[in-house]
């Protein structure tokens, strides 16, 4: 029988929040801003603001206003000099900003180009777009390299190590894969899997592997997975011929023609009464959620280690996990929950 997720704490917030991230060892950051009445505002950013607090107990450690606002792209992590680092949109132009760790004083900031993803280690920012991928050093925020090429469009991305693993479109058949880049420099590795998928929904990276949710995987299959795949279909349902929604998880080292570490189909039914999933990955552990229902597995193999009802996730704004510890956000909440697996 599912249980109840431990609430660790729960906090209320009079800004609205659009953006979380969670220190393994320190606070948990949040970053906010304040509606204008109405919904009105003439710039197309809202000011911002970034605060943090205790990761045991909630208490509030800083508040201040951030360079960064409410926009296009957003992204926040932390820098080796105790320090943190929020990227996205400002008054004037996308910036990147490093401040204290210890009180939220500003350090330094830089203006960027525009981006819609970003993942933040202490090393390099990777900042995504359709049309091309950039990283950005974490200490000089001084973009240091960029990835682009004629007739691929980008559209996930997730990191382990020195390796960095894009969602890709082939611009000239439509058909999704995913390719490797390295972390410090950007170079071209190798196409992980070729782009065969209609789509790709979402990418989660973790200790030597990453999943992908996608449709249709009959074709990334070994022959010694057809029956398992065949008699999934026949539990979904009977008449199905192929599957709508499936989980496949894949060597950092796959090559096309290898067979998945594992797989999972997960609904046959209509595109339109698909349920809603999101992924998620910390070390060794995959994070699936469905609505307010989240179950975690191991990712190398897609074995099972536990699953609870969290309340407010199937209506967050954001959400992560760090070392068993999960971090919640809804419009103007946050909350910590202990998931033990």
């Amino acid at each position: 029988m599912t249980s109840t997720a431990r609430r660790r704490w729960t906090r209320e917030i009079r800004s609205e929040v659009d953006g979380i991230a969670i220190h393994p060892q320190g606070p948990v950051l949040l970053h906010g801003y304040d509606p204008p009445a109405g919904g009105m505002w003439l710039d197309d950013v809202i000011p911002g603001k970034l605060g943090a607090l205790d990761r045991n107990t909630g208490e509030t450690l800083w508040l201040a206003p951030c360079e960064v606002g409410y926009g296009r792209g957003f992204g926040a992590g932390f820098g080796a000099e105790n320090d943190l680092v929020v990227l996205g949109p400002s008054a004037n132009g996308h910036r990147i900003v490093r401040m204290s760790l210890i009180d939220g004083q500003l350090m330094s900031a830089a203006t960027i180009e525009p981006f819609d993803v970003a993942v933040v280690e202490q090393d390099v920012c990777i900042c995504l777009t359709p049309n091309r991928i950039f990283g950005l050093a974490t200490d000089s925020l001084t973009e240091v390299w960029e990835y682009s090429r004629e007739g691929e469009r980008f559209h996930h991305i997730g990191r382990w190590g020195q390796l960095v693993f894009v969602v890709y479109t082939n611009t000239n058949t439509g058909k999704q894969g995913v390719l490797c880049l390295t972390a410090d420099s950007g170079e071209f590795s190798h196409v992980l899997l070729s782009p065969v998928q209609d789509v790709i929904h979402e990418l989660a990276v973790g200790a030597g592997g990453l999943v992908v949710s996608s449709a249709d995987i009959l074709g990334l299959l070994a022959p010694d997975d057809m029956q398992a795949y065949l008699s999934a279909l026949a539990v979904h349902d009977e008449s199905a011929t192929a599957d709508t929604l499936s989980l496949v998880a894949l060597r950092h080292d796959h090559q096309s023609g290898d067979g998945p570490l594992w797989h999972e189909v997960l609904s046959c039914a209509p595109v339109d009464e698909l349920p809603d999933l999101r992924v998620h990955s910390n070390n060794d552990k995959l994070y699936l959620m469905r609505g307010a229902w989240l179950e975690v597995r191991d990712i190398l193999t897609g074995r099972a280690l536990g699953d609870w009802t969290v309340p407010g996730l199937d209506e967050s704004v954001a959400w992560t996990v760090c070392d068993g510890a999960g971090f919640l956000a809804e419009e103007t909440r946050v909350s910590i929950f202990e998931l033990p697996a």
